[in-house]
């Protein structure tokens, strides 16, 4: 007997509860497969109201104010050195010591001669004055009294010489010991005991510096000489940071600006002068300058890396209070690589996004990393201490 399917009345339900149970179960699959979007991680700075220096960078070299390359001024053999290299002198100090005795016996010898000269002179004033009178008498003739006057006038001349080469034994004698004529820091000793030192040399036995205070030379461009000219003053501050990177700043004060820009390089020196009691500038170093023009009083900075450009302009992101990211056109009136003040666009207390904002669109939920000031963000100065702006 044939096997009989059961009719289309009792099929339809089944299958439409087969279809709803299908539709349940794409529709659980379908929520579970549309994760959320993750958030980019950013870090952030606030904008802040400062006051702002207006400066000018360079790089410099340290320069003493005062340097002596000590040579002799006579010959002979060197029997004392009177200092340590690396000593601090004082001017007029004892450096080195000559043979004193051959200008001693130069100089006994020159004064044994000019006693004798003075002797003869004197008696050759008193014949010609006596040979005045006969003359005058008509007991002498013109012949003798020409040849007296004329040896009195020889033998003065001569004692005249005679001093003048007691006065050059003494200095001779004086020159043997060599002292320093500044003060400063002395340096390598290029002779030594026993040495025979020619005189007037061009090699000098030792350099002598002076390194408190001391000067630091750089150099500007020529499109900086207006601003340098209009805020000039007596008061104008330099600083100079001895190495990249490093934190520490030394303050001096401009004392010179070269009067000519130099045609060949296109720029034109200036120098600052800093106390120097600890030696931290030392001669011919190479250090970083910052010549500070002005101070700008309140004024909005945030982090230059805060900061970038499009193509209608420069821009940030903000940070909203629910944490979207959001493009704001600013207006920035100066930078440099740790700070740019803002002209327009922020109001201190905003909060923009420094590191990160190049992955993230308008409105992109963000999670910020960690709370960072606008000195650690933008490159390691102190908060409350901006190094400033270049013009």
């Amino acid at each position: 007997m044939s096997q009989r399917f059961p009719s289309l009345p009792f099929r339809r339900p089944l299958a439409l509860l087969a279809s709803a149970a299908l539709t349940l179960a794409a529709g659980g699959c379908a929520e579970k497969s549309a994760p959320r979007a993750p958030r980019s991680s950013v870090t952030v700075a606030p904008a802040e109201r400062r006051d702002m220096p207006v400066d000018l960078i360079a790089s410099g070299t340290v320069d003493p104010i005062e340097s002596a390359s000590i040579g002799s001024q006579v010959g002979g053999m060197v029997t004392r050195i009177a200092f340590q290299e690396g000593d601090d002198v004082r001017a007029g100090q004892a450096l080195v010591e000559l043979d004193a005795r051959p200008f001693r016996a130069t100089l006994a010898q020159v004064t044994a001669a000019l006693a004798r000269d003075r002797a003869q002179a004197a008696v050759a004033r008193a014949e010609a004055a006596r040979a005045a009178q006969l003359h005058a008498q008509q007991l002498l003739s013109q012949a003798d009294f020409d040849a007296k006057q004329a040896a009195a006038e020889a033998l003065a001349a001569a004692v005249a010489a005679d001093s003048a080469a007691v006065q050059r034994a003494k200095l001779d004698l004086e020159y043997a010991t060599i002292r320093s004529p500044i003060a400063g820091r002395a340096g390598e000793v290029k002779v030594h005991v026993g040495d025979y030192v020619k005189a007037a040399t061009s090699e000098p036995l030792v350099t002598v510096n002076h390194v408190d205070p001391i000067d630091v030379r750089f150099t500007l461009p020529e499109a900086d000489v207006a601003a340098v000219r209009r805020h000039r003053a007596a008061g104008t501050r330099v600083f100079a940071r001895l190495a990249a990177g490093d934190s520490t700043e030394l303050e001096g004060r401009l004392v010179f600006v070269d009067n000519a820009v130099d045609p060949a390089t296109g720029a034109f020196a200036l120098k600052g002068r800093f106390a120097n009691p600890d030696g931290r500038l030392w001669p011919g170093a190479f250090v970083e300058v910052r010549l500070e023009l002005e101070r700008q009083k309140d004024v909005v900075v945030v982090p230059s890396v805060a900061v970038s450009a499009g193509q209608k302009g420069t821009y940030v992101y903000v940070l909203g209070a629910d944490s979207t990211a959001s493009p704001r056109p600013v207006k920035v009136a100066r930078s440099d690589d740790e700070f740019a003040v803002i002209a327009e666009g922020l109001q201190p207390g905003e909060v923009v996004i420094t590191d990160g904002q190049f992955r993230l669109a308008p409105g992109s939920k963000v999670v910020v990393r960690g709370p960072a000031s606008a000195g650690a963000a933008g490159g390691g100065g102190k908060p409350g201490e901006p190094r400033g702006a270049k013009r």
